[in-house]
Formats: structure tokens, sequence, C-alpha cells
């Protein structure tokens, strides 16, 4: 299986996205201008990860989350970077500055499995990610599982998104 395309930044809104494993046809990008009200609307939960594995995420193709528990939720997340320095090698200057300790992007959840064709995948569960975007860190306290940002901090998550699709018109 082919990692997926993943969208770096929000700034290129008009990159591919990669459809959920079976689909024949390429899933249209997401509007994210609708998507930005869901997060403002609070219809979207955020997920703390640690760094380095949401950098990974945007930047480096990692297409799964590991957990030791399963979900049933699909769709869209808030990705959280933990402020935790536990899984980063402090001796490396670029993980060192890696964001830490509020909201750095966002991704789809498309499945839940436990065996996965993908070289991240070392969980017992494996939440498939797809359209993952970084967003500039919004400061915010993490949680333990899936959890609601307060509506100051989604607002902001928000403007960020339609700030990005603002300043990505293409020109003639």
């Amino acid at each position: 299986m082919a990692a997926p395309t993943v969208i770096s930044s929000i700034p290129n809104i008009h990159s591919p996205a990669i459809p959920p494993a079976g689909e024949q046809e390429k899933a249209p990008m997401p509007d994210l201008v609708a998507l930005a009200a869901r997060v403002a609307a609070g219809d979207i939960s955020a997920l703390s990860i640690r760094q380095p594995y949401p950098h990974h995420i945007f930047h480096d193709g990692k297409d799964v989350e590991n957990r030791d528990w399963p979900t049933r939720r699909r769709g869209w997340i808030i990705v959280h970077a933990g402020i935790s320095k536990v899984e980063l090698d402090m001796d490396e200057p670029r993980e060192r500055g890696l964001p830490r300790g509020g909201v750095v992007g966002m991704a789809r959840i498309v499945d839940c499995v436990t065996e996965m064709d993908s070289d991240w995948f070392f969980g017992r569960y494996g939440f498939v990610l797809r359209d993952a975007f970084a967003l500039p860190l919004i400061p915010c306290r993490g949680k333990l599982g899936f959890f609601e940002l307060d509506e100051g901090i989604r607002a902001q998550v928000a403007h960020a998104i339609r700030a990005a699709v603002t300043t990505d018109v293409p020109h003639g």
C-alpha cells in the first residue's frame, strides 16, 4: 500500500486528497471554510499526540496513529501536540524545536485497524489518517482520549483555517 499524500500545510489546499482504502476515485479536497465553521461550532473533537508524531503526520507521511484502545470515531479531528518530551530526542535540535502544548493541525480518521501495511503501524490499534494538514501552534491544554476544546480555542483554530484559505487565492 502506498503512503498517503499528506497536506503539509493548509496553504497548499489544492493538493489531492487520498481516499480511504477501497475507494476507486479520489476524494475531493475538504471545504475548509465549512470545516472551520464546524470547528468553531464544537462539532470536531481533539486528540493529543506526543511530538514528534504530529510532525511526522503533517510532514513525513505518517498515515496511522497508534493507540492501545480502539475507536469507532470517523471524520475530522483536531490534532493537539502534547507538552511531553518523552518521545523527543532532546539532543536533536530539530526535535527540540517542534511545537508542543497546543493545537498543531487537523486530520481525518477513516478507519481503526489491528494490522496495516505501513511502516508507521506498531500499535495494538491504529487510527488510519488522511487529509492531514498543519496549523500554527495554538497553545492550550490537552487531555487523554478525545476531548473538546474551549470555545475560545476553537475560535482561534477556525480563524487559522480561514486565514490560510484566504491567503491561498490563486493569482492569475
